[in-house]
């Protein structure tokens, strides 16, 4: 059982989850609406809950009644702990201690959603598939590879924060595929991805179980650096996220 914090700021709040001796800092994102579905951000490696994608899905999915939790994994950003440490199991240890606070949170429905970008999204797909028995996460990947093959080619530090743990993990044969049989989910792949080969989007698209979708940008980069191509994505996966998450709601 983790322990928590949180601390209000108006329309956000600043949370503190403890996972072990560590801690998991993120923040909250309510919509004026009560009792809203909430979707959790993931980001990926060498990136944080303060970039400027998930700051701006704080802004947008509150405007079509979401709220959005965004946070650090642990030896990243605020959060506690060094990116040396740092693998597939903690992530999602992490990722389930933030559901497991936000779950209790008066101002939420209890029904979430995943989000993640990149290793992030690889993440939200494993704590998704650990999910399966029960109600399902509906998930949404932005250039999430299938398969982490290739992580030993890539530098070890602190600003890819890329560590010898994950590397270890997967060198093991462990989290080193992304999962089959996830439903709900919506992945989303730039044509143009230099670090993520566009065909693991299909291949997550091809291990997923209905509903599930794939929407390519044609032109976009692996950070979706162009605002319009980043816009595409943020509306996409709002759409996909109203739509799954308010099913069943009384209108």
């Amino acid at each position: 059982m983790s322990a928590v914090s949180s601390i209000s700021s108006g329309p956000s709040e600043r949370f503190s989850v403890r996972v072990g001796a560590l801690a998991v800092a993120g923040v909250l994102h309510l919509p004026p609406s009560p009792r809203a579905p909430c979707v959790v951000a993931c980001h990926g490696l060498g990136a944080s809950k303060d970039s400027d994608k998930y700051l701006l899905l704080g802004r947008m999915l509150p405007e079509a009644g979401l709220a959005l939790a965004r946070f650090d994994f642990r030896g990243a950003g605020e959060s506690g702990g060094s990116y040396r440490d740092a693998t597939i199991a903690t992530r999602v240890a992490d990722l389930e201690a933030v559901l497991e606070h936000l779950a209790a949170h008066p101002a939420l429905s209890g029904r979430f959603g995943l989000l993640g970008s990149s290793l992030g999204g690889f993440v939200a797909l494993h704590a998704a598939h650990r999910r399966r028995a029960q109600a399902p996460y509906v998930v949404v990947t932005w250039n999430a590879p299938a398969a982490l093959r290739d992580l030993e080619a890539r530098e070890m530090s602190e600003a890819t924060g890329l560590g010898p743990a994950l590397v270890a993990e997967v060198r093991a044969g462990e989290h080193a595929e992304a999962p089959t049989g996830v439903s709900h989910l919506l992945v989303i792949q730039g044509a143009a991805d230099e670090v993520v080969p566009p065909a693991h989007g299909q291949a997550l698209y091809a291990r997923a179980r209905e509903p599930r979708a794939l929407h390519w940008i044609l032109g976009a980069d692996h950070r979706l650096s162009d605002m319009g191509h980043r816009m595409d994505a943020v509306e996409r996966s709002r759409g996909w996220m109203t739509k799954h998450l308010r099913e069943g709601e009384p209108r």
